[in-house]
């Protein structure tokens, strides 16, 4: 496998339709908005489980390539990162160690490298493996944004009725009828923001089959994520800028303003996709290609 050498930045574009794309559970688990614009916002986290899950239905039991932070819903199994480490040391270093062990001093970074060589989410988005056996920590090659919408967003909230009793010890008409609440986005166009790191792709072991394993994630993880809660959500954009170095050949908020994004003419509330215009101007960056994966 060939390491990641040179720097890459991405801006990625999904939607929302009739769904909850990422609930906050401070308040009520409403769909998170910026309080001072309305702008919808998707946490980094959400979008890295989504990768996660992912990347385990699509590479499941295959060496290099287990999640860490596994979802219970995906492989049906309670994890633990501790066991795990200890698990890591047992059987790729020869350290046999308990419950309350911590890893020698001298192993610790032997300890890292293999967490990321077994750990496809470790190499790519870092992980704090300092507590229990101690393998340290890891800054991942990819870090993600927030993703905010492009416009304000409007929460709609809708009663919920049941139909069935559950208790025959309790009044059939006291289970029945409106029993909660359920909080939606009718429409929004959300955008992310990525970059990915030659230098940490370097120390984590993060490959060119790594990234595209990550890109396919990002075109495909709504299609297998689907909930009545989350309504429709689909990616819509995958820009890629790609750099002929490692360091990069030019500042990723330039190459981001290139991307634009507006509402077509007569549109005043935007209902899909299909309501705004997305162009991206010619590069006038030397040593910067753009890609346009979706």
């Amino acid at each position: 496998m060939t390491t990641l050498e040179k720097r890459i930045d991405f801006v990625y574009l999904f939607d929302v339709q009739d769904g909850n794309p990422n609930g906050d559970p401070d308040a009520g688990n409403l769909p998170r908005v910026d309080a001072e614009t309305g702008e919808g916002l998707v946490t980094d986290v959400c979008l890295k489980r989504k990768v996660r899950n992912y990347v385990q239905m699509a590479k499941a039991g295959e060496p290099g390539w287990d999640v860490l932070v596994k979802s219970k819903e995906i492989s049906g199994e309670e994890t633990f990162i501790n066991g795990e480490i200890r698990k890591m040391y047992q059987e790729d270093l020869g350290v046999e160690l308990k419950a309350k062990d911590k890893a020698p001093t001298d192993k610790v970074a032997a300890g890292r490298a293999a967490m990321c060589k077994r750990f496809f989410d470790v190499r790519t988005f870092g992980a704090v493996l300092s507590t229990g056996a101690n393998a340290g920590q890891v800054r991942g090659a990819i870090q993600l944004t927030f993703a905010r919408s492009v416009d304000p967003i409007v929460t709609a909230e809708h009663a919920l009725t049941v139909c069935a009793a559950r208790d025959e010890d309790k009044a059939y008409d006291a289970q029945v009828g409106i029993q909660g609440r359920k909080s939606t986005v009718p429409y929004g166009l959300y955008v992310c923001h990525g970059f990915i790191s030659a230098n940490l792709a370097k120390q984590t072991g993060f490959t060119e089959e790594d990234l595209t394993l990550f890109f396919e994630a990002l075109k495909n993880m709504f299609d297998h994520d689907r909930s009545a809660a989350r309504g429709l959500m689909s990616a819509q954009k995958l820009i890629v800028f790609r750099h002929e170095s490692a360091l990069g050949n030019a500042p990723a908020n330039k190459l981001f303003d290139l991307v634009q994004i507006v509402k077509r003419d007569g549109v005043d509330v935007p209902r899909a996709f299909a309501d705004y215009e997305v162009t991206v101007t010619a590069c006038p960056f030397k040593g910067v290609t753009i890609e346009e994966l979706i």
